[in-house]
């Protein structure tokens, strides 16, 4: 499609969102679903971007008889509302930047937050505001706290002295999720942002979105991560479409939601198609107008069943916080190799090099790390800009010229790029590398399997031996028993020395608020469970058949 006339004179994300305003009004912009409503004590139905323009204006007039601007940086934790969206334009249209807050913080994280991003300000809601000022005093910050209906109090740093507003001002912070420690801010620019719409508007092929009739996209994914803040917002924006925001992922209410928000796109995570297949057949499974899902992680043993059942092709996606739609992959055109882990192939404007451990260029098939950058003289286009504080991290991310993604991948005799796991979670057992995804989604299967982690520990002998974590579907009158079915069920489908070596069952799996395993944290469990021993030894059911 053919971007609307000026989008690319755009500076800043507030421009992008009043220019889209400007031109339909009379457009809805958000939709607060009745569910969504009921959850959050808000009122339900569409905002009209007239209507949003006007109150972002009316909060930028408040911001800037307060002062803030250029060199501030907001903290705002509104979960999925749509205040989230009114103060991150209303603050971006004079220069300051926004740190989303994950309402799933509690203190030694907020307090953390609080004092490495050194923000002036946080608007919260009412329930979390406390904790906010209570982690705030805890390390000696001057912090102030207000809920969205409050005046901003006058900001007590002033602001850099004013500057032309540019695409490569400070527009947000965004914190990875501390998989694997402690989480890095990621300081990102309006191109960014601009960039990621950009994208998205002119990707095409099975992904294409219009401007007329007006898109509506629906999104569980919450707004403090890069999916549902740069790609669903800023590219509902970029077409003057229509975007509802989910307060979180509700399977048995998911379909009524798509159906009575008349979605044409949904974005989604991994767990999720999982947990809609589960349910029954449904003559209304079909019901519905979504052209296509954008995402990432989906079972590959469920993808082409999905699709045959729903109707409509989940689309296969690969970016980074990092990377922004400066390296994103997308598996929109055909053959997309369902039933793979394949998320397509390359643009031209985004190079790619896969490298062993050596150092390397992988061959045909063979796995590597993803080292990615863009074509031409500015590599770092649509990426972050850099890690806050941390210009070593920053340095050795972007090593040799080129961007260190830490994920293994393997690219085929077509160039398409085959995901196999995050290189810190390759478990290395007597010479063999082992994906810790693999294993974790042929575990998933198993009917007495809810949900599963996989991690390593040491051992004497092979250096790694695989540990699954697994919460059951119902509570084992036999663990033993159990744990045995399951690693049998899993040597049926895998290499012997793929199976987990241990089994422990537990309550739950420690996740992020955007449902990925917290790795680091996922290993500490693992350690605790074979020192306490409530690991069940299963290593004797490993044998070599070959």
């Amino acid at each position: 499609m053919q971007l609307l006339e000026g989008v690319l004179e755009d500076r800043t994300v507030y421009e992008r969102f009043e220019r889209s305003a400007e031109r339909f009004p009379e457009r809805p912009f958000m939709a607060v679903l009745p569910e969504t409503a009921d959850v959050y004590g808000i009122e339900a139905g569409e905002i009209m971007y007239g209507d949003a323009l006007g109150r972002i204006r009316n909060l930028t007039g408040r911001y800037m008889a307060a002062g803030y601007g250029p060199g501030h940086r907001v903290g705002l934790l509104l979960q999925n509302r749509p205040d989230f969206l009114f103060h991150w334009f209303a603050l971006n249209a004079l220069g300051a930047s926004v740190v989303p807050i994950n309402p799933d913080l509690r203190a030694a994280e907020l307090e953390y937050l609080i004092g490495h991003s050194e923000m002036v300000l946080a608007v919260a809601i009412p329930s979390r505001a406390g904790d906010l000022k209570q982690a705030a005093k805890a390390i000696g910050s001057s912090l102030e706290v207000v809920t969205p209906g409050q005046e901003p109090p006058d900001v007590s740093r002033p602001a850099n002295a004013p500057a032309s507003l540019s695409r490569g001002s400070e527009c947000a912070l965004l914190y990875t999720s501390g998989t694997t420690g402690k989480p890095k801010g990621c300081v990102l620019d309006n191109a960014y942002f601009l960039l990621a719409g950009e994208w998205y508007a002119t990707i095409g092929g099975l992904c294409a979105i219009n401007v007329d009739p007006p898109e509506r996209m629906l999104t569980p994914l919450p707004l403090f991560h890069m999916n549902a803040m740069a790609y669903s917002v800023i590219a509902t924006v970029t077409v003057a479409g229509c975007i509802a925001v989910l307060d979180r992922f509700h399977p048995r209410s998911w379909w009524e939601s798509v159906r009575n928000f008349r979605a044409t796109i949904i974005h989604y995570l991994g767990v999720m198609p999982a947990m809609l297949m589960s349910a029954p057949p449904s003559a209304a499974d079909r019901d519905h107008n979504v052209r296509f899902g954008f995402g990432a992680g989906v079972d590959r043993g469920l993808h082409e069943p999905f699709e045959k059942r729903f109707g409509f092709p989940l689309l296969e996606a690969w970016a980074m916080t990092e990377t922004g739609a400066g390296a994103v992959v997308i598996a929109n055109q055909e053959p997309r190799k369902i039933g793979t882990n394949c998320f397509g192939c390359p643009e031209r404007q985004v190079e790619v090099s896969i490298r062993r451990d050596d150092g390397a260029e992988a061959a045909v098939d063979e796995p590597g790390e993803l080292l990615v950058r863009q074509a031409g003289d500015d590599p770092r286009r649509g990426f972050f800009r850099e890690y806050l504080k941390d210009p070593e991290a920053t340095a050795t991310a972007w090593e040799g010229g080129w961007f260190h993604t830490g994920d293994v991948v393997s690219r085929d005799s077509d160039g398409q790029l085959h995901f196999v796991d995050r290189k810190k979670n390759v478990i290395r057992r007597s010479g063999e590398n082992i994906s810790a995804v693999e294993v974790e989604n042929t575990l998933a299967r198993h009917p007495s399997v809810r949900q599963v982690a996989v991690a390593p520990v040491a051992d004497p002998v092979r250096g790694e031996e695989v540990v699954a974590l697994i919460v059951p579907a119902e509570k084992p009158s036999d663990e033993r028993v159990l744990a045995e079915d399951i690693v049998r069920y899993c040597l049926t489908r895998l290499a012997y020395y793929k199976a987990p070596g241990f089994v422990a069952f537990v309550d739950a799996i420690p996740l992020t608020a955007t449902e990925k395993i917290q790795r680091g944290a996922l290993r500490a469990a693992v350690d605790a469970a074979i020192a306490e021993g409530r690991a069940i030894d299963t290593c004797s059911l490993k044998k070599r058949t070959a």
